[in-house]
C-alpha cells in the first residue's frame, strides 16, 4: 500500500513537471497586438450578438402585444 501512495506522488510530481516544462518552454505565446486584437474582435462579435438578439426580443414582444391586444 505505500509502494501505491509512493508511485502516485511521484507520478503526481512528474506531472507537475512536464506541465511546468511544457507551459514553460514549448508553449507560443501571443504578442501583445495578437492579443489586443483578439480581444477587441470578441468585443465586436459580443456587441453585434447582444444587438442581433435584442432586434429579435424587441419584434417578438411587438408581434405578441399586436396578437394579444387586437
Amino acid at each position: 500500500m505505500f509502494k501505491s501512495i509512493q508511485n502516485f506522488f511521484k507520478s503526481l510530481a512528474k506531472n507537475c513537471k512536464d506541465s511546468y516544462e511544457e507551459l514553460a518552454h514549448k508553449t507560443t505565446w501571443p504578442t501583445r497586438k495578437e492579443l489586443t486584437h483578439s480581444a477587441i474582435v470578441v468585443l465586436i462579435a459580443s456587441i453585434i450578438i447582444a444587438l442581433v438578439v435584442f432586434a429579435f426580443d424587441s419584434f417578438f414582444h411587438w408581434f405578441m402585444k399586436f396578437i394579444y391586444n387586437a
